[in-house]
């Protein structure tokens, strides 16, 4: 029976191994001023690359405080909107709902390249470009398809029983939408938001052509760094870009589970 176990704890260990191990690089490398090869050590540590981002002249906390905001705002808007779209493709039959099904999908279809120019064109012509609501949109555009194909194949699996019996017993729509249809969805709702979180905060190129430069965001001022092979702070940049992620994670994880208790106690007061 102990060698199935330790089997088991074989590629469990390896995957664990595979995460943490390159952070741990990125983390030396972070402090690190020269290591040649084929040193397992570094030779000199340095710490440019917390000067460089905490110096106070590059910007780089303020740039990461507006990242997030931007990031958690089309977070927010994309479960909304993908939860709002999903209910209605699920639940409904309505004239040229194909069509919107297609269309959810077109700016995964397209090549970002030519997406990002004729977005950047349309918008020269709205006054949405060189400004923030239009990178919020833009990246709003980038994160539905997964927001809406994620919230879709959660509520057609959760289906509406549960609604329509809530119905039945005298139960409003804000009691049903409290009570039902937010905790059963709350999966694919955290799912659906850490998506679209993500690519906005790592998003570069639309970030670049929509925000025409006047918006800076993280990974605006991270990459340059990736592409000049300046590895201590490129990795000090990565270091606090995988860790404000991760925090950010966290707070929303938490937050669900206090959802969850306050739940719970609700429906077993």
């Amino acid at each position: 029976m102990k060698k199935p176990n330790i089997l088991w704890k074989i590629p469990i260990l390896f995957f664990i191994f595979s995460v943490f191990f390159p952070l741990l690089i990125i983390a030396v490398w972070s402090f690190t001023g020269r290591w040649p090869w084929p040193l397992l050590l570094p030779k000199d540590l340095t710490g440019r690359g917390i000067q460089e981002l905490f110096g106070g002249y590059s910007g780089a906390v303020q740039t990461l405080g507006s990242s997030i905001l931007i990031a958690l705002i089309v977070a927010l808007l994309a479960v909304v909107i993908g939860m709002m779209t999903a209910r209605a493709l699920v639940f409904y039959d309505f004239p040229g709902k194909g069509l919107i099904e297609f269309s959810t999908i077109l700016p995964i279809i397209i090549p970002g390249t030519v997406f990002a120019m004729g977005v950047h064109v349309l918008f020269i012509k709205m006054g949405l470009a060189d400004n923030v609501l239009g990178v919020i949109i833009v990246h709003l555009i980038s994160a539905l398809p997964y927001s809406i194909k994620i919230m879709t194949d959660n509520t057609a699996a959760f289906g509406n029983k549960l609604e329509e019996q809530a119905r039945v017993l005298g139960a409003s729509p804000q009691q049903i939408i409290r009570d039902i249809t937010l905790p059963s969805l709350l999966p694919g709702i955290i799912s659906s938001a850490s998506m679209a979180y993500i690519l906005s905060f790592s998003q570069y190129f639309l970030t670049l052509i929509i925000g025409g430069g006047n918006v800076k965001t993280f990974a605006m001022m991270m990459v340059p760094y990736l592409q000049s092979g300046d590895r201590t702070v490129a990795s000090t940049y990565s270091l606090v870009f995988i860790c404000s992620t991760l925090l950010v994670f966290i707070i929303l994880e938490k937050a669900v589970r206090k959802f969850y208790k306050n739940d719970n106690n609700y429906f077993f007061a």
